[in-house]
């Protein structure tokens, strides 16, 4: 009798502190509150996954290692692997593709106007944009001191002014390059995963397992940070894929790996006040998440209208 007593007080703690029961209690069950319609880049589980708002999944593909996903105007999805980049039909017809060779490793990919796919090709460190038909029609060239395919970079975007923000894992920065491959920008920051540019000039920034969220003005002032235990029930691990709402709110990919896998929820809401508003934490259906993307939002992908 005690010890339900005990776990009832517990319980009722956890639900006054914002957590879930199950947070309190190492959330041996699925935690489903995110309540809004994904795409996900499923990393650890080679899959690519869309689920409804119930978190329940809806369709399935097979991936190696997709690191990015984005869901087009037409209901197609492109999406990075290790190996390339695929658009494929909700009926499964690969209606676009892009191959890398040997040891490359493909870890972004962004849609563009007239069709065109925007490819960050680790090996020959380089972004390239790619036409209907498979050909290059520009190659970016870019700067690094690494010399391993897998740490060059994570993800990459180009920003409606083309240029391009490229975080660069192992070089500890986020730099951002024009059309010629000139830095034009950059940023140090300890296994820096991404530089997003947010409509208002702002960069959101993920940071891999340096566990913090930044988000610097063009001076370089940071103006909103969340650091590892800001949030109860959701430590920051490795930091991966983020998506900015209209609303204000960040989704994030708190991808587990290194150590943490199973320990936190794969994915969390989290509004400018650092409240978290919903989260998928469900290790049966899904492994480690890399990339995440909102289906209700509104605009085209292909024209810069989607911050992520």
């Amino acid at each position: 009798m005690r010890n339900s007593r005990i776990m009832i007080v517990a319980v009722l703690l956890a639900i006054m502190s914002g957590l879930s029961p199950m947070g309190a209690f190492g959330r041996e069950q699925p935690v489903l509150t995110l309540g809004r319609p994904v795409a996900l880049a499923d990393y650890g589980g080679s899959k690519i996954f869309l689920i409804d708002e119930k978190g329940s999944i809806i369709w399935q593909h097979n991936a190696r290692h997709p690191q990015d996903v984005w869901v087009l105007k037409n209901g197609n999805i492109l999406y990075s692997h290790v190996k390339g980049a695929v658009e494929i039909t909700r009926d499964k017809k690969v209606v676009w593709e892009f191959k890398t060779e040997g040891r490359n490793e493909v870890h972004a990919c962004q849609p563009l106007p007239d069709g065109k796919v925007m490819v960050a090709e680790s090996g020959p460190m380089r972004i390239i944009e790619v036409d209907r038909d498979g050909k290059i029609t520009k190659e970016v060239k870019l700067t690094t001191k690494c010399r391993n395919t897998h740490g060059q970079m994570r993800c990459v975007r180009k920003t409606p002014k083309g240029t391009y923000t490229v975080g660069q894992y192992h070089d500890n920065v986020m730099r951002e390059y024009d059309e010629t491959g000139k830095i034009i920008m950059e940023v140090s920051q300890k296994q820096c995963f991404s530089g997003i540019r947010l409509p208002n000039g702002n960069t959101l920034m993920a940071t891999g397992d340096d566990h913090r969220i930044v988000e610097f003005d063009k001076d370089k002032n940071i103006v909103w940070e969340v650091t590892e235990k800001d949030l109860p029930g959701n430590p920051l691990r490795f930091i991966a894929g983020m998506q900015r709402l209209p609303n204000g709110n960040t989704l994030v990919c708190n991808w587990g790996g290194h150590g943490h896998v199973g320990k936190q929820p794969q994915v969390f809401e989290v509004t400018p006040e650092k409240k978290v508003v919903g989260e998928i934490y469900d290790f049966k259906q899904f492994g480690t998440i890399s990339g995440i993307y909102d289906m209700t939002a509104k605009g085209d992908p292909s024209k810069f209208e989607i911050t992520r």
